[in-house]
């Protein structure tokens, strides 16, 4: 048996644990990643080495240490009072709860456009929270909008989320041509589109919640520094976002370490700790601090990243990619649609279930491979383009369908898990299946439409 099947198979069994027994999900992950390192240490393949080493450069280190420094300033932020602050502020302009979750969720896909969707949900869902414990409603379905939408746009903008990044180099875009590529509309508004549409999804969920809310009183909050280190942890991941990583800088160009972001977040965690530390003399907020990390989320994203570095080293993804090259046809307009088709509805499958930035990778230089075969079959001047930008809807907005399927997903369900609520598969997905397959076919035609 090759390498091949024995890691589909471990593969499949861990995404089936994880999704049948949601309590154990970092066990089952951190088992499954130590798994594939054990069997790529031992020798038994002798075409699959995968040690420790190796699983560890696998691991997203700025994710987590992102996620780490913004919930430790997320934490004081909650702390301040200024989530129930903002909650009454918004209860105050919209009297309607379906309304203020729209909103809510509309916000978080803005942000999430500049700012990494992890780091989105981590600012955003504290306010929600708020505001659902003030109305005394579940925070769930709000959270889960917030997630899904968060997700949605981070193909909106060349920061907004690290397949962007992969897709820019691969298809020699800049930011600018996010929005306008050849004098046609770029990544952006398709984007936009989406997600406008998927509001009324979000809309048509919340359409029971149908009761109006007053507020009798504002929130008074004194401390704003938690507030303003949130602030400023926003503004630096944005203007830091403009500056290259080092795979994609220029020769010569200065480049930002790859860690940079996670950098970020735990330096402002760090002055907020270190401030509250002299002014109560007391190491009891760092302590309380700490508790609040969400250790659950942090050990399943990493066991995750392992397993995907495994199943990617073991040539699951890479033989998917040459399946989809198999497919080139004759060239006519019709095995371009279907070929198109293909790439977008496999990468929304494919991105449920597993990490869409190695994915991604893959399937770049598939797709460029795709589109000059097509091109030679049938005499049509193909863009790249048309395959590029459909790989990007499928493989970022397909993450959305499942509660593992993108980091901001797991992230939400972590908040949530903390506040006591625990969120079956099939509820995630009765809210991330109509507003994906609403984002996605947007998105599908829109492509096709500009590009074809």
């Amino acid at each position: 048996m090759s390498i091949t099947i024995v890691a589909g198979i471990i593969f499949v069994i861990t995404y089936v644990l994880m999704f049948a027994f949601q309590k154990i999900r970092p066990y089952v992950a951190v088992a499954s990643a130590t798994i594939f390192v054990v069997l790529g240490t031992i020798g038994l393949f002798p075409d699959f080495q995968y040690g420790i080493m190796e699983a560890l450069t696998q691991i997203d280190w700025n994710v987590l240490m992102m996620i780490a420094g913004t919930m430790g300033t997320v934490f004081l932020f909650i702390e301040s009072g200024m989530p129930k602050l903002m909650s009454d502020i918004l209860v105050s302009r919209l009297h309607s709860v379906k309304w203020l979750v729209v909103v809510l969720s509309l916000f978080a896909g803005i942000i999430s456009a500049f700012v990494d969707n992890v780091a989105t949900v981590l600012m955003v869902a504290p306010v929600a929270i708020a505001l659902c414990k003030e109305l005394k409603i579940s925070p769930v379905p709000a959270i889960i909008c917030i997630s899904i939408s968060s997700n949605l746009q981070g193909a909106a903008t060349l920061v907004g989320d690290t397949t962007s990044i992969l897709l820019a180099k691969a298809a020699n875009l800049d930011f600018t041509d996010f929005f306008f590529v050849e004098g046609k509309p770029g990544m952006f508004w398709v984007t936009e589109i989406g997600a406008l549409l998927s509001a009324f999804i979000i809309l048509l969920k919340m359409r029971k919640e149908t009761a109006s809310v007053y507020l009798n009183q504002r929130t008074h909050v004194e401390d704003k520094v938690p507030t303003v280190l949130l602030l400023l942890t926003v503004i630096t991941l944005i203007a830091t976002s403009f500056i290259p990583y080092k795979n994609n800088a220029a020769p010569g160009q200065f480049y930002k370490p790859d860690i940079t972001n996670g950098l970020i977040c735990l330096f402002f965690f760090a002055i907020g700790i270190i401030r509250e530390t002299i002014k109560t003399k007391s190491a009891n907020t760092l302590k309380n601090a700490l508790k609040e990390l969400d250790y659950y989320t942090l050990f399943l994203l990493a066991g995750l990243f392992v397993v995907i570095g495994g199943i990617t080293e073991a040539g699951i993804i890479s033989r998917i990619g040459d399946a989809i090259a198999g497919l080139s046809g004759d060239g006519s307009k019709g095995s371009i649609f279907l070929i198109y088709s293909i790439i977008v509805w496999m990468s929304v499958f494919a991105s449920a279930f597993i990490d869409n930035i190695p994915y991604t990778a893959t399937m770049l230089p598939v797709v460029a491979i795709v589109t000059k075969q097509l091109s030679q079959a049938g005499g049509i001047d193909i863009h790249p383009n048309l395959m590029y930008f459909g790989l990007l809807v499928g493989a970022t907005l397909g993450g959305n369908l499942t509660p593992i399927g993108a980091s901001a997903n797991i992230t939400g369900l972590g908040l949530l898990r903390k506040e006591g609520h625990t969120v079956g598969t099939k509820e995630f997905m009765s809210y991330s299946v109509p507003f994906t397959l609403a984002a996605v076919t947007t998105g599908y035609l829109l492509v096709w439409l500009i590009w074809m």
